[in-house]
């Protein structure tokens, strides 16, 4: 009874386990935010941002995770993200302090049109969650 009990929590266990290195925590939340994207899930796709978070764009700053998920919520529709399938390609990282990771990527779209890419620098802070991020600037 109690191995089938500890083989039953052994999923939770390990989806709740801290990531080896920072680096690898980070790479897990960006995986589950671009899943969340691909599947036209714009919660699980804004998830990843910390309730406070800044977000750089072309127009000024916006403010906070529900402003992001209303920046982008025009793009999802229908139970899909308009725009193609997500995926980031991390190109090096600099850790800050103990909490603070930045991150140098691309993110790429596919699938709409010639596609679209960009450079982003975004800065991950550690939180209870998990690793959100706070500061996001994407070209």
């Amino acid at each position: 009874m109690m191995r089938s009990i500890a083989m039953a929590m052994l999923p939770i266990l390990l989806a709740a386990a801290p990531a080896a290195t920072p680096r690898a925590g980070v790479e897990r939340a960006l995986a589950d935010s671009a899943e969340g994207w691909n599947a036209g899930d714009l919660t699980r796709f804004v998830a990843i941002y910390a309730p406070d978070a800044t977000f750089v764009t072309k127009a000024g700053l916006v403010q906070g995770r529900d402003a992001i998920a209303g920046h982008y919520r025009a793009s999802f529709a229908g139970g899909r993200n308009r725009r193609g399938r997500l995926s980031f390609a991390i190109l090096g990282t600099r850790p800050v302090d103990p909490a603070h990771l930045m991150v140098f990527a691309r993110y790429h779209l596919e699938g709409v049109g010639a596609g679209e890419d960009g450079p982003t620098t975004l800065l991950f802070e550690h939180r209870r969650e998990g690793w959100r991020i706070v500061a996001d600037h994407s070209g």
